[in-house]
């Protein structure tokens, strides 16, 4: 695995690209990989249970996507900063790219921002993430080289008191082929009950990256959800990398065989 570049220098670096020259038909993003806070913003507030909860991270999903990294030598993007300082799959103005309530968390450090401090993270984080996509995807087109974009999360078992049946869900927005033939083939694995837009939806504004760097481009894309309480320890990332493998490779695939078929 090649050694992260950054998106600032040294110690202080944010962005963590690892496996940059792989050369596999897939890109990995995982947006909330990280729960750091930098030692300027403190604790924002928040006791160690919060900072170690769902609200400040995706727990598991990087390791899930490393796994995936590794497996389909692919090119993995991460931010090294929690989502409670601000959520690089948000559009700069969305109401909770700096949460001010969490959940029902509420966040002291992030409340009363002046449009000095919000603009200064979006610098620190949002731009430098979203530019180390941009210009991978740029690199990788300008050698030819085939390319779908998967980004894992992880989501809570229970949300404000509703529970949530799927241990994965796969989103997908205007183009639904490639996140249609991951849902057949984890159906195929019986893996259990599958969300399909569940549980989130782009509706819900959680399709951001996706957006911005998949569906802009063309290039096929699907977003992966898996339920916290499945990525407990490092063996079970590992098995849902396993499965993640095998479906994406059906995916594409059942995409190749439909796009040959429309120039037959």
């Amino acid at each position: 695995m090649a050694s992260p570049t950054t998106g600032e220098t040294g110690a202080n670096s944010v962005i963590q690209t690892e496996n940059g020259s792989g050369r596999g038909p897939f890109v990995i993003l995982c947006d909330h990989a990280s729960r750091h806070l930098p030692d300027d913003l403190g604790t924002l507030g928040l006791d160690e249970a919060a900072l170690r909860a769902h609200i400040a991270w995706d727990p598991g999903a990087l390791g899930v996507s490393r796994g995936l990294s590794r497996r389909l030598d692919a090119p993995l993007i991460y931010p090294d900063m929690s989502r409670l300082v601000i959520d690089c799959n948000r559009d700069t103005a969305a109401h909770d790219l700096i949460p001010s309530v969490s959940e029902i968390t509420e966040i002291p450090g992030n409340q009363g921002l002046s449009e000095a401090a919000r603009a200064a993270r979006i610098a620190r984080v949002h731009v430098p993430f979203h530019s180390a996509i941009a210009e991978l995807l740029d690199a990788r087109a300008a050698e030819g080289l085939e390319t779908a974009v998967v980004s894992i999360h992880s989501f809570t078992p229970v949300y404000k008191g509703i529970a949530r049946p799927w241990p994965i869900g796969i989103l997908s927005n205007t183009d639904r082929r490639f996140a249609e033939g991951m849902l057949a083939d984890l159906g195929e694995q019986d893996v259990g009950p599958l969300g399909d837009n569940e549980p989130y939806a782009p509706s819900d504004g959680v399709y951001y990256t996706l957006a911005r760097h998949g569906e802009a481009r063309r290039l096929p894309c699907a977003m992966v959800e898996i339920r916290n309480d499945e990525l407990t320890t490092a063996s079970a990332e590992e098995i849902w990398a396993a499965r993640l493998e095998q479906a994406m490779h059906a995916a594409r695939d059942r995409l190749h065989a439909r796009q040959g078929g429309e120039h037959a």
